[in-house]
């Protein structure tokens, strides 16, 4: 006689969605902790720290750049950001995520591997900490360098540095939906792939667009200049680039919510919590 398998079938017109949650679950179960309301409050700071850190390494070189007399050569302008995203996710990936764009977690959430609910949160701590990053360039330098504003350059219409960015955020976001997926496996690899990109992209589109790939970034100045002329072009490029992105990463690996992506998009903050208390 045929073993029955009927027990094992999931039932009828169940939410894929919701199985994969189920199996993260059985596999994971502490990452549930994920929606602990008690640990909101480490990630969000941890989202507006790497951001802080991240505008100040991209609009700092800018200012720097002003205040030394040209002492920073655009090599080193676009690759400090790149570095430094590199240092973030590794020495505080764990807690957040290390999103410090408003679009990587919209690409996240859009891959079922980071909840909506959440995005408003973290969108707002990646603005403040753009913000301060500013504030903190303009009480030491002054108003040097338009606070590394990032803006089309000479001869480039707004429409063509948009286009760009779109391509840019596109690879960016490739490379981190790739390399968070269980698929890839490649670890603490992906912050140097991550840095790398973005220190990439910088150094050949840099004299178009400013190499932004994230509206936070590119907020920070404007909301202290308070001269948003060009910001439609950092938030629709980006924003765009990323929804492309999650589309790409559907065909290339299908939907997501694998436990890579999961504990990429989410952190383990809440894992080694309940790994604690059940020692």
């Amino acid at each position: 006689m045929a073993p029955d398998d009927s027990i094992h079938a999931p039932p009828p017109h169940e939410d894929p969605r919701a199985v994969r949650r189920g199996l993260l679950a059985l596999e994971f179960p502490a990452m549930l902790d994920f929606d602990d309301p008690a640990l909101e409050g480490r990630r969000l700071f941890s989202e507006m720290l790497g951001t802080f850190l991240l505008v100040m390494a991209g609009a700092g070189a800018v200012v720097v750049d002003a205040v030394s007399g040209g002492e920073i050569s655009r090599t080193a302008a676009v690759t400090a950001p790149g570095l430094t995203v590199m240092a973030v996710i590794l020495f505080m990936g764990g807690v957040s995520g290390a999103h410090l764009n408003p679009v990587v977690s919209i690409a996240f959430a859009r891959r079922h591997d980071f909840p909506w609910v959440r995005c408003f949160g973290y969108l707002l701590a990646q603005l403040a900490g753009a913000t301060l990053a500013c504030l903190f360039l303009l009480a030491v330098f002054g108003d040097k360098g338009e606070l590394g504003a990032t803006v089309p350059g000479p001869g480039i219409h707004d429409w063509q540095a948009m286009l760009i960015e779109v391509a840019l955020t596109v690879g960016l976001v490739s490379t981190i939906l790739g390399t968070a997926s269980t698929a890839q496996n490649v670890g603490a690899f992906s912050a140097i792939a991550v840095g790398g990109y973005i220190a990439l992209a910088g150094l050949w589109s840099s004299p178009i667009s400013g190499a932004s790939m994230n509206p936070a970034r590119s907020f920070g100045p404007d909301v202290l200049e308070w001269d948003f002329t060009s910001f439609w072009v950092y938030l629709v490029g980006p924003l765009v680039g990323a929804l492309l992105a999650v589309v790409f990463a559907y065909v290339l690996r299908g939907p997501g919510g694998d436990p890579g992506g999961v504990r990429a998009g989410q952190g383990v903050l809440g894992l080694r919590a309940s790994r604690r208390r059940r020692r």
